[in-house]
């Protein structure tokens, strides 16, 4: 496993490499910083250059909208996004107006994403924001937007000039404050402050559906008891096997007993538990979210579901095993990290159970 993580590295070093050489030979030399802060005020249509697909990424855009909406309230803001379901996660978002949806894969694609970007071109922008300090594709898209102001980090992986840049040295690791800190930073603003944390704005409408569905699949089961959702699944080396999960419940139960567990089922519709707990499955974005709001805790391992339950607003455990925590971890609210590098799954468990009993708010 960890050989073809390593290759898996290689292979996306090299991609990088390969890509951040043909950005130079296109576009000239890193970025200059600028001397000016932002402005403030005249900005009124802006666009996102984000070209992650993952749900966790994806989610993890939504601190900066909300960043948005709060010094710019009178502003549409676009987003260019390879998520397929960027309507689900973004479209309640009363300032968001057009989403660009390239390709998931965009070399198989071509006429569509020529298309989508030649729309791009016919806008004229205030502001084009390229959040990622890695992304040359998020660059060369806001290279080839129009804008009068063009935002983005200043990077070794980065290439061609913007009009505001920050140095990425100074960004925190975390890849949902990433994005407010370049804002903030160019407009001149405290990036200290606290930072706003994924959202996917359910409704009350929404969240009640979501109650009514958590009670049908408990039953009389979680009557008296708390709910805690747990997510088996996760891809590549953070996956968590049963081996492993079934253990960490049995110490999380002894260790919890006012707590009644559910299994959210993973998109392929199968549970990872041996059908141990009762269960809910939905591929709608939307639906799961909504009873993952209803739910009292959840864990799993660092995934797109995880992200999902904290932009529910449920308190969120995630469990570190491999992932950098510090990058990927849930923040805010009563979001925490459960470090479980080199632990057992048992002491993993009652780990998670102490950390429910007396949780702590992260800033």
């Amino acid at each position: 496993m960890l050989k073809r993580l390593r290759s898996s590295t290689r292979v996306n070093d090299k991609r990088r490499r390969v890509a951040q050489s043909l950005m130079r030979m296109l576009f000239g030399k890193p970025v200059t910083l600028s001397q000016e802060p932002l402005p403030e005020q005249g900005i009124y249509r802006i666009l996102i250059c984000h070209y992650s697909h993952t749900l966790g990424n994806a989610l993890l855009l939504t601190p900066l909208i909300q960043e948005l909406e709060t010094i710019y309230p009178g502003a549409t803001i676009d987003i260019v996004t390879r998520s397929q379901i960027a309507e689900a996660i973004y479209g309640r978002y009363f300032n968001v107006d057009r989403l660009y949806k390239l390709p998931s894969h965009s070399a198989r694609h071509p006429r569509t994403l020529l298309r989508q970007w030649r729309a791009i071109r016919k806008n004229q922008y205030d502001l084009v924001i390229d959040p990622d300090p890695q992304s040359q594709t998020g660059r060369l898209l806001l290279l080839r937007a129009n804008a009068t102001y063009k935002l983005g980090f200043d990077s070794p992986k980065k290439s061609g000039n913007v009009t505001h840049a920050v140095p990425v040295t100074d960004a925190p690791t975390s890849k949902g404050k990433r994005p407010v800190f370049l804002l903030r930073a160019a407009l001149g603003r405290p990036w200290d402050m606290p930072y706003p944390f994924a959202d996917i704005r359910l409704s009350d409408a929404e969240r009640a559906d979501g109650r009514a569905a958590l009670q049908r699949v408990l039953g009389a089961s979680g009557k008296g008891k708390r709910i805690l959702g747990v997510f088996a699944n996760a891809t590549g080396p953070k996956l968590l096997r049963k081996e492993w999960w079934l253990p960490f419940l049995d110490a999380f139960e002894a260790a919890a007993p006012d707590y009644q567990c559910v299994e959210i089922i993973p998109a392929f519709g199968r549970s990872l538990l041996d059908s141990r707990y009762p269960a809910y499955f939905s591929n709608d974005l939307r639906k799961l979210a909504s009873v993952l709001a209803a739910l009292d805790a959840y864990t799993s391992a660092d995934c797109g579901i995880m992200h999902l339950s904290c932009a529910a607003r449920t308190p969120t455990l995630g469990i570190f095993n491999t992932t950098n925590a510090e990058e990927w971890g849930p923040y805010g609210g009563l979001n925490q990290i459960v470090h479980a590098y080199d632990m057992q799954p048992a002491d993993v468990g009652r780990k998670l159970a102490a950390m429910l009993g007396a949780p702590s708010s992260v800033p």
